[in-house]
């Protein structure tokens, strides 16, 4: 018999149970998880066997692993052991967005090499970062749109029903969909980290957060008035991160904008991220689907799972940045410049 390969974990929370639980209930990985770090060893979880897997002693997770699941968050101690994990030539496998937008550059050096997978970070299940690095390179990019954000989402579809901004946050709190500190999300800073993810995957490996940062903007100022405006006028409101030409540059921002009934992106609901994307020779392709959510969010990571088991290489930054095409026009949305504080 083949001995199960051992997947240490960082995080069992909303997504990692989800992801332990599709993992027990499939019998084609040959794979099983022996240990998972957890913050709060008191915390009530549906986890089968939680008292043989859990920790939280950090020191027991990588001598107990072959592969690293993480889906803990945070730019630290997280990254940390992810790097750690690399270093000792394990494969990695993480949901986390703001450690690769935040500290990408230590992270390369293992991305070249095949080992970090990391389609999750972006849309979830919704595969983006698989195709962007595979058949979307036979294009040189011109232009991407991306919806990022399922938090965002709920609100303003709440607004677009007449509530108020903060009587749509309180609901989306109640209901799971924002947390506590919503500053991530409703100021746009997970989309943008997703964003710079994406960016530097097509169109230039060396774009800064910081500057991608500087270039986002969120929702908390809008107001219903504001959406009844884009509404009455056919359109609606959503918060879109681009990339696209502008002055000899890949622009990098994350703001809301109006979309035009017809653009593909105005149709995505609440927990619906969608991503838009325009090259050379492809031309438009559109992608859309649940970008949130733990039965999602863990597909997206059982999938890299199976991927390091069978030895195919997690996805690879591009090389060079590509240069701007000076004689394209990007498209408009239609951004909300006068409600949104200018940086």
């Amino acid at each position: 018999m083949t001995v199960p390969l051992r997947i240490g974990m960082l995080g069992a929370g909303t997504v990692g149970g989800a992801m332990i639980a599709l993992l027990n209930d499939r019998d084609d990985i040959p794979a099983q998880v022996s240990r998972a770090l957890v913050r709060n060893l008191n915390k009530p979880r549906a986890i089968v066997h939680a008292d043989a897997l859990l920790t939280d002693n950090p020191e027991e997770i990588l001598p107990n692993s072959d592969i690293l699941v993480e889906v803990m968050g945070g730019t630290t101690l997280a990254a940390d052991l992810m790097l750690s994990a690399l270093a000792d030539g394990k494969k990695v496998v993480t949901a986390n967005k703001a450690a690769l937008a935040e500290r990408w550059d230590e992270f390369v050096p293992y991305m070249q090499q095949g080992c970090l997978y990391y389609e999750a970070a972006v849309m979830a299940g919704t595969p983006v970062i698989g195709p962007l690095t595979n058949a979307l390179r036979g294009s040189k990019p011109l232009e991407l749109h991306a919806i990022l954000n399922g938090t965002c989402n709920y609100i303003l579809g709440q607004l677009e029903q007449g509530e108020s901004y903060q009587s749509a946050l309180k609901e989306a709190q109640r209901l799971g969909f924002a947390e506590a500190d919503p500053t991530l999300d409703v100021e746009g800073f997970d989309a943008a980290h997703k964003l710079t993810i994406l960016a530097r995957l097509a169109f230039d490996p060396g774009i800064r957060w910081d500057d991608v940062k500087a270039n986002t903007h969120g929702i908390s100022h809008l107001t219903p008035a504001i959406i009844r405006e884009a509404m009455e006028d056919g359109g609606r409101v959503r918060l879109v991160g681009s990339v696209y030409p502008r002055d000899g540059k890949w622009q990098v921002t994350v703001r809301p904008v109006y979309l035009d009934a017809t653009h593909p992106l105005a149709g995505a609901e609440t927990n619906r991220n969608g991503f838009f994307f325009n090259g050379d020779a492809v031309g438009e392709v559109y992608i859309a689907g649940a970008g949130a959510g733990a039965e999602p969010t863990a597909s997206a990571v059982i999938a890299d799972v199976i991927s390091a088991i069978r030895g195919v290489p997690g996805p690879a930054p591009i090389a060079n940045a590509f240069v701007p095409p000076a004689d394209y026009i990007p498209e408009d949305l239609g951004e909300i410049k006068k409600h949104v504080p200018q940086s």
